[in-house]
């Protein structure tokens, strides 16, 4: 039956229509919609996502087109340069160069992943919970951090390390504990503001416990602060890990990671130079795709930054 046009509610059909945009005014934008448009405005950002995104694609599917295993040996190609054969070339003992730089590369990303986020959420908690709850709890986390960061680290670090017989999952844990408490530092100042913020006081007086305070609260708001941490902690996690295996305090033989491989090669740059240039250039697009993420992230998420443009 057709209905009277004259019997049509007014108010139902304003609410079912769609908003009307004026000609002068603009869309809003989600608040991650407009982070994701300044990030993607950074070329060089950009650039290393997509540099990123390819050594992770490098170590995930290189070892399917590996001919050789990285402990297989070939003894009729000792110190060979890069062929056709062994793509990379091989080493004294005959290993392929190019099976070695793939599961280097993994072990160098896992240890990075694994130690950017226990010492991000570790310094997140940690700062915040210090900062929120002050008194005896401030004052003990405050000089644990101070006092790890006149410690000399590095040693406790080789020491910790070179127990470990070269397992990568004691290396990250001992990375883990030496590397959380500049980050906390740096949360605990940024908390000291949040904690007088009008919503925490409402959330106090309303009876919700400290720790859900500290998760809820404090720490989802310093989120972009935790996004620029973690990058940076890959970058320093990888740095880290180098230093150490090619000092001879990481990862050791038969596992195998980007700094013990660059240790390897140093020592033969001259003789067999392809051995120390294969695993740095992986290094170096690793920490310098990092640096550049991190680099693009600060300047979204930062709104007094212009470097990514007007959303």
């Amino acid at each position: 039956m057709a209905t009277d046009p004259s019997m049509v509610d007014p108010l139902a059909e304003a609410e079912t229509a769609p908003p009307v945009v004026e000609p002068g005014q603009r869309k809003r934008l989600s608040k991650w919609r407009l982070y994701g448009r300044r990030f993607t405005r950074n070329r060089p950002a950009v650039g290393g996502v997509v540099i990123f995104v390819l050594l992770v694609l490098f170590a995930l599917f290189g070892p399917l087109f590996a001919k050789y295993d990285h402990v297989e040996l070939d003894f009729l190609a000792l110190s060979d340069p890069p062929s056709p054969e062994h793509w990379f070339g091989t080493n004294n003992a005959g290993n392929d160069l190019y099976a070695m730089v793939v599961v280097g590369l993994q072990r160098s990303l896992l240890i990075a992943v694994v130690v950017a986020t226990g010492t991000t959420i570790l310094s997140a908690v940690i700062g915040t919970a210090a900062a929120y709850f002050g008194g005896r709890i401030e004052r003990v986390a405050l000089f644990v951090i101070h006092f790890l960061m006149v410690a000399p680290t590095f040693l406790l670090l080789a020491m910790m390390s070179n127990s470990s017989g070269g397992d990568w999952k004691v290396i990250a844990l001992v990375l883990i504990l030496v590397s959380w408490f500049f980050q906390a530092r740096t949360i605990w100042t940024l908390s000291l503001s949040l904690r007088e913020r009008e919503f925490v006081h409402a959330a106090r007086y309303m009876g919700v416990p400290g720790l859900r305070i500290v998760f809820r609260h404090l720490i989802p708001n310093i989120g972009s602060l935790l996004v620029i941490n973690f990058t940076l902690g890959v970058v320093g996690a990888v740095m880290a890990e180098t230093g150490l295996s090619f000092l001879g305090f990481g990862v050791k033989l038969p596992d195998v990671s980007l700094g013990s491989l660059i240790g390897i090669g140093a020592s033969s740059i001259s003789s067999s130079p392809w051995m120390f240039y294969f695993p740095a250039a992986a290094l170096t697009l690793l920490t310098v795709s990092m640096a550049l993420i991190a680099d693009g992230l600060r300047d979204a998420l930062d709104p007094t930054s212009a470097a990514g443009g007007r959303a």
